[in-house]
């Protein structure tokens, strides 16, 4: 069997649609999830939202319990400020996808020093809410490598 991909959001995402739609689009998670899920292929899928930094702990914890090939994460406003999640992070044996709906890096200074980065595989941000397919497929395609 494949191995599973795991998408985790973060803090204030469950509101894509209609936050901020000059930024992250019109596109709501409920759409989000349906663009992974047709990037996925046979790769089973995990999405998974939460406003609560323990929660995207536990899910990176079950995810490395669990065998996940991949974890690709948005982690909102907790790429900043989240020591937890970094390190939850660095324990996963798997690719690490970091993703940004916006471009992080023309926004506020507050947004250019992600923690996340220090250990994802690849970050990809900037692409709007097609940024997740590109995620979802780079993990596939890497995983499908790996298990050839």
């Amino acid at each position: 069997m494949p191995a599973a991909i795991h998408v985790l959001n973060g803090p204030n995402l469950n509101r894509l649609g209609t936050r901020e739609p000059e930024i992250y689009g019109h596109t709501t998670l409920a759409g989000v999830k349906a663009i992974c899920e047709g990037a996925a292929g046979p790769h089973p899928l995990v999405f998974l939202q939460s406003n609560a930094e323990h929660q995207i702990i536990d899910w990176i914890h079950e995810a490395i319990d669990a065998g996940a090939g991949a974890i690709v994460i948005n982690p909102a406003g907790l790429t900043f400020t989240s020591v937890p999640i970094m390190d939850a992070l660095k324990m996963f044996p798997g690719v690490v996808i970091e993703l940004h709906i916006s471009n992080i890096h023309r926004r506020e200074a507050v947004y250019h020093q992600s923690l996340v980065s220090k250990v994802a595989t690849a970050v990809i941000a900037g692409l709007g809410p097609q940024g997740y397919r590109s995620a979802v497929e780079a993990v596939r395609r890497i995983l499908d490598t790996a298990e050839a």
